[in-house]
């Protein structure tokens, strides 16, 4: 039989192209119609590692991706949402949750793909509503999955009569290690488990592998999909790496487990087979749903062991950043207003200590250039965000019981502090970005404009500082050498804008260094203005 290898090749590669395009619309589709849930379903269910598995299934199902799960989950991490135990569990509902799309392909439905492909094309470019456009999406995404699987398996049909091929398979049949090696090379190659199996499924139907070939390559698949994380971790906190190996772990150990117990395993799903009728596309989806259920079933009791293991492979003190309020317990808004109120001032102090420690990060940054400065720095700003979003809501509940004339004073004083030290987050938020504008456009400053930037940013700091140490304390004292500092860091400003220009006139500085440098210092002249909102709050005696 002669083999056309170029129209095998086309329609491989094509297939496979709309395969991973509608797996990528579907989930974003789904995506959409959850709307920005998926980081709370992920924060509030994950108060166990058994909730954690429940959480890491759903977020997977509705972005069909175990990989993005799994990116999802390190980023919670490492931005001190979720610890080491809560994410491994997380990881471990996203293996099974990555396995319904294999049910999917295993409904056979794909002779109906181009009309579902016309419904979802319909529904994305006559309608303007975002709800109609999402599910268009995800029932374009729907039917793409099933186009592309169409035409990879007709890409694969001629594998069969390949000499190469058979003997290939005769060696996996024998070699299950060859197997899983397979699977996780390629798994690696497309980025997306879903994809290496919906080719198995195809080879299965269209009998170009037997079942003990196509098992082992399952547990590869499984092994491959784990390298998108350990991308997502470079980089990132200790923590956040650790979750990301725990991923591999988890996946090697199964795979190993189930090596072992081999023959026993395909009997098993053999007789699942004969006892459902089931088609080979969702024999192999049983396969693989049954083996990711047995390894998180087998694995689940020693969640324990595995983030002890991870600590051990991955050593160092892990700085978190945490996001979550310690101090606003809503027992204290029944009780008491001014215990919530004095709990609520409590937790602003903390925001206040991340806000100069975000900008001490900050400052490191435009000093060393260093990455770890700028995501520390970030990572502090993302707190702020979400501290300043609890404790709004706290102070809110608060106000909605009767206060007396000085408590709502205080009330008030309060909610302004906050806004003023979220504030001070977004500005060095901005000096940031002008640090990473500098540096990819290879902006250079004089000696003379970096010292005058550290001046400045070395007075703004203390000023910030002192600013929440007044609120904590009371301190009339601290309040008013807040103040005399603003009206310093007003007067630096003027003269150093006043000598870069002169700077520049002079050719000794570019223009875009003169707009950098001038950003950066009127970013810290407005931090300066917040520093001294605070203090203003203390000196009218409100709080």
């Amino acid at each position: 039989m002669e083999i056309n290898v170029q129209q095998l090749i086309f329609e491989f590669v094509g297939g496979l192209g709309i395969f991973l395009l509608g797996i990528k619309y579907m989930g974003e589709g789904l995506q959409k119609s959850a709307g920005d849930r998926l980081r709370d379903i992920l924060d509030k269910f994950t108060s166990n590692p058994f909730l954690g598995v429940l959480a890491g299934i759903i977020v997977t199902i509705l972005i069909q991706s175990s990989s993005g799960t799994t990116v999802l989950t390190v980023g919670l991490v490492n931005a001190g949402f979720m610890t080491l135990r809560q994410a491994i569990g997380v990881i471990m509902g996203a293996n099974i949750g990555t396995t319904v799309t294999a049910f999917i392909i295993g409904i056979n439905i794909g002779e109906y793909a181009l009309p579902i492909i016309a419904v979802g094309c319909f529904l994305l470019f006559f309608f303007s509503n975002q709800k109609v456009n999402a599910a268009g999406q995800t029932i374009f995404g729907f039917g793409a999955l099933f186009f592309g699987l169409g035409l990879m398996s007709s890409g694969m049909k001629p594998l069969r009569s390949l000499e190469v091929f058979h003997e290939l398979t005769v060696d996996m049949s024998s070699n299950p290690v060859l197997g899983v090696a397979i699977g996780t090379v390629f798994t690696l190659i497309v980025q997306s488990s879903s994809a290496t199996i919906g080719i198995l499924q195809g080879l299965f139907s269209e009998g170009a592998i037997s079942l003990k070939a196509a098992i082992p390559v399952l547990f590869g698949d499984n092994i491959g999909t784990t390298i998108t994380a350990i991308i997502a971790s470079l980089g990132a906190t200790v923590a956040a790496k650790r979750a990301a190996y725990t991923h591999v772990i988890f996946n090697l150990v199964g795979a190993t487990v189930f090596l072992l117990i081999l023959d026993v395993f395909t009997k098993y799903v053999l007789f699942l087979q004969g006892k459902f009728n089931l088609n080979p596309e969702m024999t192999i989806a049983f396969a693989h749903g049954s083996f990711n259920i047995a390894n998180t079933i087998i694995q689940f009791p020693f969640i324990a062991i595995l983030a002890w293991m991870v600590t051990k492979i991955i050593p160092g003190e892990d700085v978190t950043v945490e996001y979550k309020p310690k101090h606003l317990d809503p027992i204290f808004l029944q009780q008491s207003s001014t215990l919530a109120l004095s709990q609520a001032k409590s937790e602003i102090i903390r925001m206040g200590e991340y806000a100069y420690k975000g900008l001490e990060e900050t400052s490191l940054y435009l000093t060393t250039q260093q990455q770890k400065h700028s995501e520390m720095a970030m990572q502090i700003e993302g707190a702020l965000n979400n501290l300043d979003r609890n404790i709004t809501n706290y102070l809110i509940s608060i106000s909605s019981g009767t206060l007396s004339e000085a408590e709502s004073a205080k009330h008030t004083a309060l909610m302004d502090s906050v806004r003023d030290i979220e504030r001070i987050g977004d500005h060095f938020e901005n000096i940031i970005e002008l640090i990473d504008y500098k540096i990819s456009n290879k902006i250079n400053l004089t000696e003379s404009a970096h010292e005058d930037l550290n001046n400045m940013f070395d007075l703004t700091i203390l000023t910030v500082k002192q600013a929440v140490k007044a609120l904590d304390l009371m301190d009339r004292e601290e309040a008013l050498v807040v103040v005399q500092k603003e009206d310093q860091i007003d007067k630096m400003e003027r003269t150093y804008r006043k000598k870069h220009i002169i700077r520049v006139n002079e050719g000794r500085c570019s223009g875009s260094a003169g707009i950098v440098f001038v950003d950066i210092i009127s970013n810290l002249e407005r931090i300066g203005d917040h520093a001294v909102n605070i203090a203003e709050e203390v000196l009218s005696e409100k709080l």
